[in-house]
């Protein structure tokens, strides 16, 4: 169990993450996992599926501000998120079957993935309303990265909203604002159904993750003001700059264990 201390450490990190996860619309959880484990002591599957929770508690909270503004749309967000309740379950049971090394390792790949991602997401800013008219045609294509959103959810616990803000942009042709709304419900769904996988698998540190997630929620109001009085391209720039150091740190972590 959480001593004070720990739970007092979770505060910060939780603000953090939902404020991100506000602004962004995602990218924000992906901090969760290294927090939990390296600022405050859990195991790399224990982190994994604490950050669940808190990613879905500062999915909600965004998603009720993003509401109030129109910056929702439901049935896209619910048919994508169902296509990858499949790909959450799979991803969840194969991450339980890793070394906990091997997870971390792989975790510091993807937090480089999606640095590069929010770099080039704003550089196709430009070219995401001709693309995805087209784009809408192709149901295959939709399927396919609601999967492979709803597989990274459930593999490394986290939102997925990266790959669903720009899917949402180019595959269904949302604009960016509805898109970053509609990304929070997507996330909730496969959060929910990764969650739901991971069941009795083991037990949670409940004290650490109420802090953690309460300031996640509170994170995530403020990161949703801050889309209208903040450039986007700067925050994603200034953000994906801190996954890359923390990325860069857990691999020099891990890659020596291997």
């Amino acid at each position: 169990m959480a001593g004070v201390l720990a739970v007092a450490a979770a505060l910060p990190c939780g603000l953090l993450v939902g404020v991100l996860l506000g602004a962004l619309g995602g990218g924000g959880s992906i901090l969760a996992v290294p927090a939990l484990v390296y600022l405050l002591g859990q195991s790399p599957h224990e982190a994994t599926a604490g950050a669940l929770i808190v990613v879905a508690v500062g999915a909600v909270t965004g998603l009720a501000c993003h509401a109030r503004a129109g910056r929702v749309r439901w049935a896209a967000g619910a048919v994508f998120g169902a296509l990858g309740t499949a790909g959450s379950y799979l991803g969840t049971r194969w991450s339980a079957t890793l070394d906990p090394t091997v997870l971390m390792t792989a975790f510091a790949g993807l937090m480089l993935t999606v640095a590069a991602a929010l770099v080039a997401r704003g550089r196709r800013a430009r070219a995401q309303r001709p693309q995805a008219k087209g784009a809408r045609r192709h149901p295959a294509r939709i399927a396919a990265t609601a999967s492979a959103v709803g597989l990274l959810t459930g593999f490394f616990g986290v939102g997925g909203g990266f790959v669903v803000v720009p899917a949402l942009t180019l595959v269904l042709g949302l604009e960016m604002p509805v898109a970053i709304g509609t990304s929070l419900l997507v996330i909730l769904i496969n959060s929910a159904t990764a969650l739901a996988t991971r069941a009795g698998t083991g037990g949670l540190d409940w004290p650490l993750l109420a802090g953690f997630a309460a300031c996640a929620a509170a994170g995530s109001y403020l990161g949703n003001r801050l889309t209208t009085r903040l450039p986007a391209a700067a925050l994603a720039h200034a953000f994906a700059a801190l996954v890359t150091v923390v990325a860069v740190t857990m691999a020099a972590t891990a890659l020596p264990r291997l």
